[in-house]
């Protein structure tokens, strides 16, 4: 069908369908419709394409626009047309091995003109709120070219041989995420125009800020710029009465922002608002969408490791096998108190705990493994006097423990079996328990013992 598109527009329009009217504008066929855009882009010529589309959209008027908007959708049909053609050559030189980053370039900065198209249409309020789902797909593909455009440089730059004394020198001037950058900055004038949005709520681009805004998030996460991120939600606390509540927007939209507010307070340790945040993106989150809840647990865990000092259950991570590889082992060590064995599953996951961020916070999981090592020493020493009891005939709870009963657990959950350790450094390894509230007592240095709190001794064990 030579304009099974402008049919498609046409019908949007009518029925103000923004999902419809978006689809017109991908660079990705329909499953129904694998040869769409190849037919599209046949259906005319570089000298005729301004000619023929005007009447499309501006004479076979069907739906009726006015002029001024015709005229808009003109314009960003014309470059969405061209973007099409450059993304055909791209995608064929990529077929026959010859991915280009030339080629590449190209469809970026086509597919750029048309987010600009669509920028200038909503900036001249020729465009009403409905369309918004439009900009959706021009920011989302925005970001896919530019993360396929900066691949193709990188590869090419790999692949070419340069004078060896000016080698470092160019490598260290050229940046590895050109167009991505470029992208967050067009992505970011998105947000703009949306949340600045004046016009009656139910008339308002307001209702794109969420998708736009977790947008910038991927893509300030992949250029591993996040501290950008906050300025995004800077922007949001102070439009935060002019805006609809979250609630209202898509589950979609609500989910991605509490995954990724929620990674952001993770990565700047404010655990207890990353936990909250994380579990209603949990609780939010479809079902079926694996992937997904995968990603969100990556970091619940961890912050559950830390707040409440609790692990994931068996049939929590059995869906995940990837999270059951990389927890299931440290969370063994840790109920064991096994140290050495803590420190070995931290190094064999090391390479995907540092590519998602959460080595460090993992880490501090160590003292929850020491926590319960020494608690074994306190259970193996008994929790009873031997004594029959006081004088009410109840048992009396032994609460000092040999300062040398510690370090011969420690000796032995590090693995260390034929060395000793100094009684000074298992001193200070409990002090640092106390203080951080995993342990409650005091030490005798007198006596050479540790006095625990007859009640709540290791906090969250019920000892």
């Amino acid at each position: 069908m030579a304009y099974s598109i402008f049919d498609d527009f046409r019908r949007a329009v009518q029925n103000e369908d923004g999902y419809l009217l978006a689809s017109t504008i991908t660079p990705r066929a329909p499953e129904h419709d694998g040869g769409r855009l190849y037919d599209f882009y046949r259906t005319t010529n570089h000298y005729s394409v301004q000619t023929d589309f005007r009447y499309a959209i501006v004479y076979n008027n069907t739906a009726g626009l006015s002029k001024t908007e015709g005229n808009h959708w003109l314009e960003v049909y014309v470059v969405y047309w061209k973007a099409i053609g450059q993304l055909r050559v791209a995608e064929e030189l990529t077929n026959q091995g010859k991915d280009k980053e030339a080629e590449w370039n190209k469809v970026y900065d086509a597919w750029r003109d048309v987010a600009n198209a669509l920028i200038k249409g909503y900036s001249s309020s020729a465009f009403p709120a409905w369309t918004i789902p439009c900009l959706y797909v021009a920011g989302k593909y925005l970001r896919a070219f530019a993360i396929k455009s900066d691949a193709a440089a990188a590869k090419f730059r790999k692949n070419t041989t340069f004078n060896a004394g000016l080698q470092d020198d160019i490598a260290g001037a050229m940046s590895t995420n050109e167009k991505l950058e470029d992208a967050a900055r067009q992505i970011n004038r998105t947000f703009s125009l949306c949340i600045s949005d004046r016009a009656p709520l139910e008339e308002s681009r307001k209702w794109g800020v969420y998708y736009t805004t977790n947008l910038l998030f991927k893509t300030y996460f992949k250029l591993n710029a996040i501290g950008l991120s906050k300025n995004i939600l800077r922007s949001l606390q102070a439009t935060k009465t002019d805006m609809p509540p979250l609630e209202a927007f898509p589950k979609s939209h609500q989910v991605t922002f509490k995954y990724y507010v929620g990674v952001i307070l993770f990565l700047e340790e404010d655990y207890v608002q990353a936990e909250e945040n994380l579990t209603e993106a949990w609780q939010l989150c479809h079902q079926d969408a694996q992937k997904n809840r995968e990603l969100i647990l990556t970091y619940l865990v961890p912050c559950h490791l830390l707040t409440t000092h609790t692990l994931p259950t068996f049939e929590l991570l059995a869906p995940y096998p990837r999270l059951q590889e990389l927890f299931a082992p440290l969370g063994q060590c840790i109920k064991r108190g096994d140290l050495a064995g803590f420190d070995a599953a931290l190094a064999a996951g090391e390479d995907e705990f540092v590519k998602r961020r959460i080595y460090l916070t993992l880490e501090r999981g160590r003292d929850i493994a020491l926590r319960n090592l020494f608690r074994k020493v306190f259970v193996a020493g008994g929790f009873e006097d031997p004594r029959e009891g006081d004088d009410r005939g109840q048992k009396i709870r032994k609460t000092r423990v040999p300062i040398a009963e510690f370090g011969a657990a420690l000796m032995i959950g590090m693995g260390h079996t034929q060395e000793r350790m100094e009684q000074e450094e298992v001193e200070c390894l409990i002090a640092n328990m106390i203080y951080k509230n995993l342990m409650k007592g005091y030490i005798s240095r007198t006596h050479n013992m540790l006095v625990l709190n007859k009640k709540g001794a290791f906090p969250g064990t019920g000892i």
